[in-house]
This record gives structure tokens, C-alpha cells and sequence, in this order.
């Protein structure tokens, strides 16, 4: 009895042992690292970030203790983007989450191997980031709103704002890989809805109130502003200036209109961010970023800041009221 005795009671050490073993390996063994490339600030990025952390959360993983996020900013400095991304690559994170067009593609150049979660505004089959959308092909997947087609939607909108208007400015930073394809586009739109473009290029923050006073000049009163880096970091700047010139602008990113700006339609940062994180711990988990399809955002919001608009002696249409997700008032 005795002996039977020592026995399980040995069992019990072994067992106690290999479980205290098992829960020392989970706390001291290697977390997955998310390589976050970011093209602009740490507070501008607030709404990306918080959309990511929610979308993992919501998946079971808990930051600092499963996955910890090494995160690089360009603080609205496209040109650092390149080497950013080659300090990630550098870390051997386990999978680099890259925003916007010129930081999926930083990201990709730096890397063949690492996975890469991209979002972007962009086309990512036009500039050769994936294969096709169904199946990437490469290291990279995402999430992508094809900004072509939002751009053409928010002229129509503007031109719903302001019917009377036959001429519209466009914003936007030739720098921009998918900027003329964007130009282009919306050119189309304006065509149909009888509509001439005066295109004014920035490529500096410098230049934008030289630009707002040439419209000013010309009596521009409309104005459509394409997504871009340079164009987000400054948005609070553009939104004075663009409400100081009396002009109606619909923006591509709600930030526009929390700062004062008149209407935006797209998707939410913060709403994309969320839907890369499913990618992320797909990958985490050992898929391949080739076989998982580019997912574009299914729902779109249209916001109206009607405090500006009644400051510009604008009347919204009820029928725009009525379509809107939310009206600042």
C-alpha cells in the first residue's frame, strides 16, 4: 500500500510538474509580432489603431501577452516609408500590417517572404502588389477600397450638394501611384454630369494655401478631394481653408468632417483596420497570404456635417439627409 502510495503521489508530482512546465512556455515563449507601417502620425493613426486592436480582441488575442505590435510611423513623410519598412523586415516580424498604396508597396519591395496585410485605397492588381483579388499570388493580401470608383461616387454627391455648380476643383498629390488613374476616372463622371475639373497638385504641405487662393480667383466653389498621405496629415489646415474660401468639399476620410469639414462617404479607418485583423490571424495561424482573397469593404458611410453647412449658407437636400449614416449638427 505503501508503495502504491509513493507511486501516485509521484504521478501527481509529474503531472503538477508538466503542467507548471506548459503554463512557463506559454508566458515565457515567443509572441507573434505584428509590424505595423503607418504613413502618417501616431495621432492621426488613433482610429486605424483602435479599429486593429478591436478586430484581434474580437479573435482571441490579447496584446502583450499573445501578439505585440512594433509600430512605425512616417509622420506624413512618404519617402521614409522605404526604410521603415526594410527596420521591420530587419525585426523578422511575423507579419507586416501596411497602409496605404506607397506602404504596401515600401512593404513589399522590402520583402518576398514575410506576409503583408495591406490597406489601402488603391487598385492593388493595377500597380502589381497582388496577382488578382481572389488570389493573390505573393506575400501580400489585405483589405482595399477601390478609390477610383469612391472618388466618381463623391462628385456625385457634390454635385447633389451644389446642382447649380458646373465647374469643380480636385485636390489631390501627383505623387500618388493610383492619383491619375483617380483623375481620370472622375474626369468620366464630370463629363456626364456636365461638370469641368480644375485639378490643382500638391506635393507640400507649402502649396496648399497658394492653391486655395487660385480657386478662391477662379470662383471655384466646389471641391473634391482625392485620398492621400499628405492630404490626411493636413486635413485640420485644408478644412479651415476650404471653409475660410466659403467652398463645399466632400472628403475621402470621416476625419475631414469630425474637423469641420462639410460631407465624406467611404469607408471608416477605423472599420478597414478592423477587417485586416482577420487577415492578420489567419496568417498568424499559418495561412498563406497567396490564397487569401483581398476583401473590399461592403459598407459605406455617408456623413454631413450640417453645422458647416449652415455656416457656408449651404441647404442639403432632404433626400441626401435622409441617406446620410450621421449629421453633425
Amino acid at each position: 500500500m505503501r508503495r502504491i502510495g509513493l507511486a501516485v503521489a509521484l504521478s501527481l508530482g509529474l503531472t503538477l510538474a508538466s503542467l507548471v512546465s506548459q503554463a512557463q512556455e506559454q508566458q515565457t515563449g515567443k509572441m507573434s509580432r505584428v509590424g505595423r507601417l503607418t504613413p502618417t502620425t501616431a495621432a492621426i493613426s488613433t482610429e486605424a489603431n483602435d479599429g486593429f486592436r478591436e478586430g484581434m480582441r474580437a479573435l482571441g488575442w490579447a496584446e502583450g501577452k499573445s501578439y505585440a505590435i512594433e509600430t512605425r510611423y512616417a509622420d506624413g513623410v512618404a519617402g521614409r516609408l522605404p526604410g521603415l519598412a526594410a527596420e521591420l523586415v530587419r525585426l523578422n516580424v511575423d507579419v507586416i500590417l501596411a497602409g496605404s498604396i506607397q506602404g504596401a508597396l515600401a512593404a513589399k519591395n522590402a520583402t518576398a517572404t514575410i506576409p503583408i496585410v495591406m490597406v489601402t485605397s488603391g487598385d492593388p492588381v493595377a500597380l502589381a502588389l497582388v496577382a488578382s483579388l481572389a488570389r493573390p499570388g505573393g506575400n501580400v493580401t489585405g483589405v482595399t477600397v477601390l478609390g477610383q470608383e469612391l472618388s466618381a461616387k463623391r462628385l456625385e454627391l457634390l454635385k447633389e450638394v451644389v446642382p447649380s455648380t458646373n465647374r469643380v476643383a480636385v485636390l489631390c498629390d501627383p505623387t500618388v501611384p493610383d492619383t491619375a488613374p483617380t483623375v481620370n476616372r472622375v474626369r468620366e463622371t464630370a463629363q456626364a454630369l456636365g461638370v469641368q475639373l480644375r485639378v490643382w497638385e500638391i506635393r507640400d504641405p507649402s502649396e496648399l494655401e497658394k492653391a486655395f487662393a487660385a480657386m478662391s480667383s477662379e470662383r471655384l466653389g466646389a471641391l473634391l478631394v482625392l485620398p492621400d498621405i499628405l492630404l490626411n496629415q493636413y486635413r485640420r489646415r485644408i478644412v479651415q481653408l476650404a471653409n475660410n474660401n466659403r467652398m463645399s468639399v466632400v472628403y475621402p476620410f470621416r476625419e475631414h468632417v469630425e474637423a469641420g469639414g462639410l460631407m465624406f462617404y467611404g469607408a471608416t479607418f477605423r472599420e478597414m483596420y478592423r477587417r485586416a485583423a482577420s487577415h492578420v490571424d489567419k496568417i498568424l495561424k499559418g495561412a498563406k497570404p497567396a490564397d487569401i482573397p483581398v476583401e473590399q469593404p461592403t459598407k459605406f458611410e455617408l456623413v454631413i456635417n450640417l453645422k458647416t453647412a449652415r455656416a457656408l449658407g449651404l441647404t442639403i437636400p432632404q433626400t441626401l439627409l435622409l441617406r446620410a449614416d450621421q449629421v453633425i449638427q
